[in-house]
Parts: structure tokens; C-alpha cells; sequence
């Protein structure tokens, strides 16, 4: 074998330094399969182009973000369960008592609270009316009875038949004692006539008043859940989906929600809704008398009911005095003079009407209290038996 010229030797070696050195400072191109993506150089000035190619594995599937808030778990989780239990109450019953009244259809709301059909709204919504048209949250339409209403508190109960075989959902009554400012409460209704419309807030007051056909009812609960016209006798929940109260005003300028909504406690509710239901009035003990507020002391008597116990005790209004002008004309003239002015009831001073009326129904029918009464310019003692009231108010 012959030896390989050195010259030979010197091309190999040098060519194989050449094929490390290029190996060594170029770029190493992985397969194609491989290859997420190339970057082409651009024009100068211009930003590197990317171009998308095959890749081994698909890009995972970005997916939204479900999850929920503790407020928004609440907010579900209570309408579902009490939604079905709110029904839209219409005065008009029927196309053609709209067309022979002449009136518009009015709504309101109200809770089923009994499985046998029992519904709690507010007297306001169903004054006047003996049947009102309810409708159901999937869209039936029964007519309901007005069974009981009670216009001192603003409460009335509404009684259906529902279908034989329909279960309908109850709302559970709650403790409005335990309402504090701060506590979350939802309110469920037909504002406008859209029907079981929620909307939620917090209690913003407890304890306000209201004054209702002469009245003053306590311990009003104040919220700032939106409260429209048709949400009156609909419920105002706590976050457990009980009833804590019975929404029934807004104060506003305009007559819309502005933030302060009233609802009447649950608790008065309690010790109304078994007097509707078994008498369908409220019974209270009474005298007899309508009474209006002087501005200096004391409580003006307007009226004494005929056969009243107030009228058998001897209390007096005002007179109507007749003066003859001649010529057949004829002046009535009431004598404000006349009526006797109630100063005490046992003993304690009469400031407000709401005082006078919340003392006398703290009693019981056939007990007796004592008025102080100015007539004439003296102050005189008159003992007054208390009965039943013999209206629905």
C-alpha cells in the first residue's frame, strides 16, 4: 500500500477544521415536525413576522371564568327557592271590568305564604276590591278572594283555590327583630308589571314610621334594595330566603326608587295574619270616636259612632248649627266649640292620635278606661267601656 502524499493529508485535515468551525457557529435547524414557529427576518425598521406552524401539541382551550361571588351565590340561590312563591296582584279581574270602569289595570305583589293558598300583600293593593286576578309565576291566572285586610297596618290577605294537583311554593316567614343596618336583604316583585323582578341592598334603618289612613306604623324597616310601584305587598327577604318584611312604600319626589324603600315587619305581620284569616278584620278594642290633633294640647272629638260606648258615655262632637237668612236660604255653620277636647286617658297626657289609639288597643274589649276631657272650659272625668270594633279596620 502506498503511503498518502502529505499534501493530501494537509487538504483532509484542513477541511475537516473547516466542517467543525462551520458546525460550531451556525444554527442548528431542528426537524420540521418540531418547528413551533420561524421568525423571518423583516425589512429594516420593521418588527420580526411570526409565522404559526405545526406543533406537537394543541394549544389548551382558554375557558372563561366561572366562578361566583359570595352576593351573587346568595342573590341565585335565594331566588330560585323564592320566586315561585311571588305572585302579581291585579285589581281588574277581567278585560271587561277595565271596560266598563274605565280605569287602568293596577298591579302589585304579593307571598304565598300557606300551602292551601293563603296570600300576604298590602291593603293598599286590594282596596276597594272583593276579588282581584292572581297570577302565578308560570303565567296562571286564578281569581283571589280579598279574606281579610286590616288598613291600620296596611295589611291584607288574598285567598285562592289553586288547581287540583298544583303544589304551589311557600315563603317561610322569618324575624324582623333580627334585622339590623348592615344586613343583606333582596326584594322580589312586579315593578311596572314585570313580573318577579329581584333586586337586592341592605338594611339601611330599622324603627322608622309612617303615617297610614291617620295611623302611625312602627318599626318600619327602611332599605336601599330599588323599590318601584308594583313591588307594594311583595316580599323583602333576608339572605336565607325568609320573610322579614312586606314592602309597602317609597319616599321619592318622583314616585320612583331613590334609594329608600319601606317594608312593614314580619313580626307585626305574625300577630295580624291569624285575625285576618279566622275574623277577616283585625279586632281591636274601641269607643267610637274620630279624633283629631290640636296644636296646642289634646285631642279634638270629630265624630261619636251611633250606638258606640263612647256616645253611651256621654263624649260630644261638634254641633251643626242652622241659621234661617230668610227667603228659604239656609246656613250651616259647625260649631267647633261644642266638641270635647281629650286631654288624659288614666291619667296620662294625650299628645299624639297614634299614642291615644295604640293605648286604647292595649286593653281588652269590656275593660274601662278613664278620659279627661275639656268641655267648656272645665276639665271633666269620664269613665268609657271599651268593646270590639265592629269594622274591618
Amino acid at each position: 500500500m502506498k503511503a498518502i502524499p502529505k499534501n493530501v493529508l494537509s487538504f483532509l485535515a484542513l477541511n475537516s477544521l473547516a466542517g467543525l468551525f462551520l458546525a460550531m457557529t451556525l444554527p442548528v435547524i431542528p426537524p420540521a415536525e418540531a418547528v413551533s414557529h420561524v421568525t423571518r427576518v423583516s425589512q429594516p425598521g420593521k418588527a420580526p413576522i411570526k409565522l404559526a406552524q405545526k406543533t406537537d401539541k394543541p394549544a389548551p382551550a382558554v375557558k372563561p371564568d366561572t366562578r361566583l361571588s359570595e352576593d351573587e351565590q346568595i342573590n341565585i340561590r335565594v331566588y330560585k327557592a323564592a320566586n315561585k312563591a311571588v305572585v302579581n296582584v291585579s285589581t281588574i279581574s277581567s278585560p271587561e271590568q277595565t271596560l266598563i270602569s274605565g280605569g287602568r289595570e293596577s298591579f302589585g305583589s304579593g307571598s304565598i305564604i300557606s300551602a292551601d293558598g293563603f296570600i300576604l300583600t298590602n291593603n293598599h293593593v286590594v282596596a276597594g276590591s272583593q276579588n282581584v286576578r292572581i297570577t302565578l309565576w308560570d303565567g296562571t291566572n286564578l281569581q283571589g278572594v280579598v279574606y281579610g285586610v286590616d288598613p291600620q297596618t296596611d295589611l291584607a290577605i288574598v285567598k285562592i283555590e289553586p288547581p287540583k294537583g298544583m303544589k304551589l311554593t311557600v315563603l317561610p316567614l322569618g324575624d324582623s327583630e333580627q334585622m339590623e343596618v348592615g344586613r343583606k336583604v333582596l326584594a322580589i316583585g312586579n315593578p311596572f308589571g314585570f313580573d318577579r323582578t329581584l333586586t337586592d341592598g341592605i338594611v339601611s334603618s330599622v324603627g322608622r314610621t309612617i303615617e297610614e289612613n291617620n295611623r302611625v306604623i312602627k318599626g318600619i324597616i327602611q332599605t336601599d334594595a330599588a323599590i318601584n310601584p308594583g313591588n307594594s305587598g311583595g316580599p323583602l327577604l333576608d339572605s336565607a330566603g325568609k320573610i322579614i318584611g312586606i314592602n309597602t312604600a317609597i319616599k321619592s319626589v318622583s314616585g320612583q326608587s331613590a334609594g329608600i324603600g319601606l317594608a312593614i315587619p314580619i313580626n307585626m305581620a305574625k300577630n295580624i295574619i291569624p285575625q285576618l284569616i279566622a275574623h277577616h278584620r283585625v279586632i281591636r278594642p274601641e269607643m267610637g270616636v274620630d279624633v283629631a290633633l290640636l296644636s296646642d294640647r289634646g285631642l279634638r272629638v270629630l265624630k261619636v259612632a251611633k250606638g258606640s260606648t263612647a256616645e253611651a258615655a256621654g263624649l260630644t262632637g261638634p254641633r251643626l248649627v242652622q241659621y234661617n237668612l230668610g227667603n228659604g236660604f239656609v246656613l250651616n255653620q259647625t260649631d267647633w266649640g261644642a266638641a270635647d277636647t281629650i286631654l288624659e286617658v288614666d291619667g296620662q297626657p294625650v299628645n299624639t292620635i297614634d299614642g291615644f289609639f295604640s293605648y286604647i288597643e292595649s286593653k281588652k274589649p269590656n275593660q274601662t278606661v278613664t278620659l279627661t276631657i275639656l268641655r267648656a272650659g272645665r276639665k271633666v272625668k269620664i269613665p268609657v267601656k271599651l268593646t270590639v270594633n265592629t269594622t274591618s279596620a
